[in-house]
């Protein structure tokens, strides 16, 4: 900020007008701020926890403020650990504690305290997390209302479409829903141990049998995975292996510590895991032509025509593609030759990345103001516990007789 202290008596009113255009200029800016903290306060916060990842940021933007590990190094042991590689409900209690401090206060920049917060979660999360993240938010933080949204759905509302036949390949594993005018069909889901982590554990075992002695941390595999691996077609997957097999891509040098080479074997092998089939005769493919047969027969083809693809995985380059082709390969086998009448796949494209397609869905839907779906604090402190779909108790209507055995 510029002073008058040194002008003289002939420049004082231009040194009275600069010294007016400055103060002007603090009080935009104290302005601006104080806009920024009263939509803080105002606008719904979104957390997307995944095992990964975690995407945060307030309702009604266009992207995240921003996506971090899951992870927090402990106070007590100075470990990096996992989240969602807890002991018990004790330990995961503490992790949460740490790990959403971390959230509220460093990243997200807002008072816990009474604020409003969306989390979006799989139909699949267990109790014991979903219960003691709802334990850690009203009883340690103080949030005013928390509302948990299932991925699945949330994700339609990026399409402007109630009907969508959701795959969600995240870092554990694989899990489908498909949804029909807004309805999910639970009958139908999908799940399979595929996702990131096995791909890295493939990249992982190659690269180890090449340089036994390196220590490939989780992030060095995932960065040569993302900047140097592919998913191939299905014609050169079938002669991969074999006497006829395709000449291998060019081999590339990944910088570091120590320079590692990467074959073009391994660049081009290390998604094949998704599309090998298990012990079950299930894999990726399978999952969506299964949950198809599943679903009343008059949406089979509306559903297939409706295929939404998120999670990080799906960002693969060529994965797309090759799942297309593998779905249109798997309907001439006699597996579903006879049981699907179906002979396209059409896929949506979001209006963002993959990675935070569902947290957009749950970006959107904080904006509607809907009270009756949060769950507030007095609430939760009055019944101790999560209202649940699946619990009978909290599916009884307002008029019904209570049973009693």
């Amino acid at each position: 900020m510029r002073t008058a202290r040194n002008c003289n008596i002939g420049s004082n009113v231009v040194c009275f007008l600069v010294i007016c255009q400055d103060l002007i200029q603090i009080i935009n800016m104290s302005h601006g701020y104080e806009g920024v903290r009263y939509i803080s306060d105002k606008q719904m916060v979104i957390f997307d926890i995944g095992s990964a990842y975690t995407k945060f940021g307030y309702a009604g933007e266009t992207t995240p403020r921003g996506i971090i590990r899951t992870e927090i190094k402990c106070t007590e042991s100075k470990k990096i650990r996992k989240v969602f590689d807890y002991e018990d409900t004790e330990d995961l209690y503490q992790l949460l504690v740490e790990f959403l401090h971390l959230l509220f206060f460093r990243h997200v920049t807002v008072s816990p305290k009474d604020s409003r917060v969306l989390v979006l979660e799989s139909s699949l999360t267990p109790s014991q997390f979903r219960d003691t993240l709802a334990k850690v938010m009203f009883r340690h933080f103080e949030v005013g209302s928390l509302l948990f949204l299932p991925l699945h759905l949330a994700t339609i509302s990026t399409l402007g479409t109630d009907t969508v036949l959701v795959l969600d390949i995240g870092y554990r594993e694989a899990t489908l829903i498909p949804i029909y005018e807004g309805v999910p069909i639970l009958k139908a889901w999908q799940a399979l141990p595929l996702g990131a982590q096995i791909v890295h554990q493939n990249i992982k075992t190659h690269l180890k049998e090449i340089l036994p002695d390196y220590d490939f941390t989780e992030d060095v595999i995932e960065d040569i995975k993302v900047r140097m691996c592919f998913v191939t077609t299905l014609e050169r997957s079938a002669k991969l292996g074999t006497q006829d097999a395709p000449t291998p891509p060019p081999t590339v040098k990944y910088p570091g510590v120590k320079t590692i080479t990467i074959s073009g074997e391994i660049r081009e092998r290390a998604y094949e895991v998704l599309w090998e089939r298990d012990n079950d005769n299930l894999s990726i493919p399978t999952m969506i032509l299964d949950a198809i047969i599943k679903c009343p027969i008059d949406t089979r083809r509306t559903l297939a025509e409706n295929i939404l693809l998120i999670g990080g995985t799906t960002m693969a380059k060529g994965f797309a593609s090759r799942l297309k082709a593998e779905l249109l390969n798997l309907l001439k086998s006699n597996l579903y030759a006879e049981k699907l009448k179906i002979n396209s796949f059409k896929f949506h494209t979001a209006p963002s990345k993959p990675n935070y397609t569902a947290w957009l869905g749950g970006a959107i839907f904080g904006i509607a103001d809907l009270p009756s779906r949060c769950l507030t604090k007095e609430n939760y402190l009055k019944l101790n516990r999560v209202p649940d779909w699946t619990n009978l108790i909290d599916n009884q209507r307002e008029d019904a007789s209570t049973c009693e055995l």
